[in-house]
């Protein structure tokens, strides 16, 4: 296995560490924001890094595999749904984003699974759905350290650092849910010749 293929590995052993991180009893604030959604935050963006780096290290050393183009989206899903739904139990987002993400990855896993299945070939990820996943990264780091919930600068009572991080917050959040949207409907498009045979 090479380098690539461990960070991947390494990605989705982060994600129990995340969830089991509000069971450890962390107590106390920084800067209004509790501790255990910094820490969390932390590992979050410690996966988010070991995603860029795996690709960087894949291509540039030219170890990309099937293995790696199989197993890398199926770590960025199970990393960003895990974040997405903590951010849901915490009160920081509202449940039908995650429901919109979660919908289009069975669709997109669907499809790739059909693809193998017929053509032999991992499909590899559209431009809407790299959008959608550096989108959907910056939005969950920053949502961990926002104090107020998604949208919640449409209340016109937000202020100085409140305002700003819930701004950068809703307006990435809101274009990933609309990349989201996109790459999975062009996965349909192009997928529709591998069930023409099954109709």
């Amino acid at each position: 296995m090479n380098l690539a293929n461990k960070l991947t590995i390494i990605r989705i052993l982060l994600v129990p560490i995340m969830v089991i991180v509000p069971f450890l009893g962390i107590n106390g604030n920084l800067w209004g924001i509790p501790i255990e959604y910094i820490v969390i935050d932390i590992i979050f963006i410690l996966a988010a890094i070991t995603d860029k780096l795996d690709g960087y290290i894949a291509r540039s050393r030219n170890q990309i595999t099937n293995f790696g183009k199989f197993l890398d989206p199926i770590a960025d899903k199970i990393v960003v749904v895990t974040a997405m739904i903590m951010l849901v139990e915490f009160g920081h987002l509202p449940s039908w984003i995650p429901i919109i993400v979660i919908l289009r990855e069975f669709i997109v896993s669907g499809y790739r699974l059909i693809a193998l299945e017929k053509k032999g070939n991992v499909i590899a990820a559209n431009i809407w759905g790299k959008l959608k996943t550096v989108t959907q990264m910056l939005a969950i780091i920053f949502a961990f350290i926002d104090p107020n919930p998604y949208g919640a600068i449409f209340g016109g009572n937000l202020k100085g650092y409140a305002f700003g991080i819930n701004l950068i917050v809703t307006l990435m959040m809101s274009v990933s849910v609309v990349a989201t949207v996109f790459s999975g409907w062009e996965y349909i498009k192009e997928g529709k010749d591998l069930f023409k045979d099954s109709i």
